[in-house]
């Protein structure tokens, strides 16, 4: 068959772990079926976890903003509009480039979590194309249009192509996204993790009979005091990051995702903190881990995402004051006895995914 056009947006590891395993399920389903990857998303980040996958190849290319973030909680709307003026003025250029190599590839069907420019390509070249998401930028930016005008244009941007997409496949956490003419629901796509906790003990030189704790962040800016205040919790617990994050001289351990796969951290440890993200909370719930979130400042996927959490896993909240000052005991003493809800949720969506995709290349 022919190949498949893969595009994922850098906006956040989430996606990038989503696309991951839905393309481990292509590669169960159809060994031979040619994909061809392209996003700005870190080439070590997507090869630690299709390491298996020889029928994918790799291309760099982005066709998004996403939103401009500070760290992993905070994001600058200034920047990210001075970024999509940059965008808007390359829009039909990368429209056509992306038309030539669909044609050179002699691509059968695209693929896109979530930019736009790649499934316009797409439509103008009379391909077959998918998109996946529990949310689209149009969605997200017209939350910000309610206060400041300049987001209206790249809302009606962003919509007129998702408005013509074939299809969308919607994960969980998501609002309607009824500017998608049609849509399928698609249940939890997330693998859990091995644990490898004597491994990591001897990687890291860390305490095995200890509460492991992981923060799981992109970047988190903690200052000195806050760095002291999480060492003076060490004697009970044990703190880790993965890798780009880390804090030299300090009592976290930085994880290398080549030596443990993220995955495995997660079914490893005791207690996540993190902020809510797709990626993060779906791999919370696959691998019953406890989850103490922070805020996300003015971002509209994150109801949707707290509503999954409460719904689905032991948690509790944590003040963005308290998360920057690294005053963990407070939540560390109120996840403790925080309820397990009884909610479930199926969890075979990369499966359906992959078979969608086929599905839509045989016709």
């Amino acid at each position: 068959m022919k190949p498949i056009a893969y595009y994922i947006t850098a906006h956040g590891y989430g996606h990038g772990t989503r696309s991951c395993d839905v393309l481990h399920a292509l590669h169960r389903i159809a060994p031979t079926q040619s994909v061809i990857v392209t996003t700005d998303l870190p080439r070590d980040f997507l090869e630690s976890r299709l390491k298996d996958c020889t029928n994918i190849t790799f291309r760099s290319g982005g066709f998004d903003v996403g939103l401009v973030q500070q760290d992993s909680v905070r994001a600058d709307l200034f920047q990210t509009l001075e970024k999509l003026e940059e965008l808007n003025e390359k829009w039909d250029q990368l429209i056509s480039q992306e038309r030539l190599f669909l044609q050179h590839e002699n691509v059968g069907l695209v693929v896109a979590d979530i930019p736009a420019i790649p499934l316009a390509a797409a439509q103008r070249s009379g391909i077959p194309n998918i998109a996946i998401g529990n949310f689209s930028w149009d969605w997200i930016y017209a939350d910000y249009a309610q206060t400041d005008l300049h987001w209206e244009y790249f809302v009606e941007k962003f919509r007129t192509v998702y408005e013509q997409t074939d299809l969308l496949l919607r994960l969980p956490f998501a609002p309607p996204m009824e500017q998608f003419p049609k849509r399928k629901d698609i249940p939890l796509l997330a693998a859990a993790g091995q644990p490898r906790r004597k491994d990591i003990a001897n990687i890291s030189n860390s305490n095995m009979s200890k509460t492991w704790i992981l923060l799981s962040f992109t970047s988190l800016d903690l200052e000195s005091h806050a760095l002291e205040n999480i060492r003076s919790l060490n004697n009970d617990y044990e703190f880790f990051c993965v890798q780009p994050l880390e804090f030299p001289g300090s009592c976290i351990h930085a994880l290398d995702r080549h030596n443990v796969p993220f995955a495995d951290v997660i079914a490893s440890c005791d207690i996540v903190i993190s902020k809510p993200g797709f990626g993060l909370v779906s791999e919370c719930i696959v691998n019953s881990k406890p989850l103490i979130y922070s805020d996300r400042g003015d971002f509209a996927e994150y109801p949707y995402l707290v509503e999954g959490i409460e719904k689905y896993l032991q948690n509790t909240h944590i003040p963005s004051a308290d998360l920057y000052t690294g005053d963990f005991v407070q939540s560390l003493e109120k996840i403790k006895s925080a309820p397990t809800p009884d909610g479930f949720i199926r969890r075979t969506g990369a499966e359906m995914i992959a078979e969608e995709l086929l599905g839509a290349l045989r016709m």
